[in-house]
């Protein structure tokens, strides 16, 4: 799990759509490739039959999760959540909670939108767009009670670290959409990233870390495993839990 072609899968799982800042907004370093893989008939159908009861478009101006969700709750948002299996679970066994998930994969989607009607998923919703400019444009501020992106690719080269999708404008971003006491859940199974990770997020005024002494915490349980970690687990590899909280003014 320490490197992106470990499993075949890793691209699924971990190409969120992110950003990095830099001088000219105007040309952003992405944190993805779109490294697609055949999409099945299966998942086409899913599109094609689906994506209307459970996709939602991203060329609206704004995007108002009450109206997504038809209620006012607890809400979740995953960015880049692979095959969407872990979250399609999430959803499953938390029905009062409303979950959003982004992704530019679609063989991805298609999955998830599968799993998704056989579950009979009332409370999840997909996008399929730079979760980037979704994040920053189309949603409103305070929204989501907690975020959360689990194994984003490490880009290990250290040439390629400035396309890592956690880095410390993104976070302001996120903290920003966070409400208050809002959590930020993250996992890497790549050590020098999960380091990384970790100062970026200490530095950040606007959140705290949930761990006496300021390190890693124990996996959430609410982050249910992924089959990418799972994989990984049976072959020895570890992974780095991160659980920051945005502070109440």
């Amino acid at each position: 799990m320490s490197s992106p072609d470990t499993f075949e899968d890793r691209a699924s799982i971990a190409e969120a759509p992110a950003f990095t800042v830099r001088a000219d907004a105007s040309l952003p370093i992405r944190s993805f490739v779109r490294r697609e893989s055949r999409i099945t008939r299966a998942q086409q159908r899913a599109f094609a039959e689906l994506w209307s009861r459970f996709g939602i478009d991203a060329d609206v101006a704004q995007l108002q999760p009450e109206q997504i969700f038809n209620r006012c709750g607890r809400r979740v948002l995953e960015i880049g959540f692979g095959d969407g299996e872990s979250l399609a679970a999430m959803a499953a066994t938390d029905p009062s909670t409303d979950y959003l998930g982004i992704e530019v994969h679609r063989p991805g989607i298609g999955h998830l939108l599968l799993r998704a009607a056989e579950l009979q998923l009332d409370n999840l919703r997909v996008l399929c767009a730079d979760a980037a400019t979704v994040i920053e444009r189309q949603l409103p501020d305070a929204c989501f009670d907690r975020i959360q992106i689990f194994f984003p690719d490490p880009w290990p080269k250290a040439r390629h670290h400035k396309r890592r999708l956690i880095q410390s404008p993104f976070i302001t971003l996120l903290a920003r959409k966070m409400k208050p006491a809002g959590q930020l859940f993250i996992a890497t199974d790549c050590a020098d990233y999960a380091h990384a990770i970790l100062d970026a997020l200490k530095t950040t005024p606007e959140l705290h870390n949930t761990v006496d002494g300021d390190g890693f915490a124990p996996r959430p349980a609410e982050r249910l495993p992924t089959r990418f970690e799972r994989r990984g687990q049976q072959l020895g590899h570890p992974v780095w839990d991160l659980a920051f909280i945005r502070r109440i003014k």
